[in-house]
């Protein structure tokens, strides 16, 4: 237990900014749940903005020190793996043509 005035202090910002740590790291992990059930229901929508979200936060953790730089890399680099390997959305077809002549092109 500390007995200096600034210590005590110290203990006190020490919490604060343990908690906000901690809040940044869970988030991380909640946003990176929503991104792989987003890509399970291959909502393509959904897991671009899920995505883009999971990134943002994943920089501002780095940026506040919540989490170092190389797991900031590794964590981004698993989710863009994870959104390549999503099914890509089904694109209609579009049907030929028709020429003037009656011919399809």
């Amino acid at each position: 237990m500390p007995n200096i005035k600034q210590q005590k202090k110290r203990v006190r910002s020490a919490a604060r900014q343990r908690l906000e740590n901690l809040r940044y790291r869970s988030t991380v992990k909640t946003l990176t749940k929503r991104l792989e059930t987003a890509v399970a229901d291959g909502d393509a929508t959904l897991v671009e903005t899920e995505h883009l979200a999971l990134v943002r936060m994943i920089d501002k953790a780095a940026s506040k020190g919540a989490l170092h730089g190389n797991t900031a890399g590794r964590r981004k680099s698993q989710a863009a793996r994870l959104v390549a390997e999503a099914p890509a959305p089904a694109v209609k077809k579009a049907a030929p043509r028709k020429t003037a002549a009656g011919k399809s092109s």
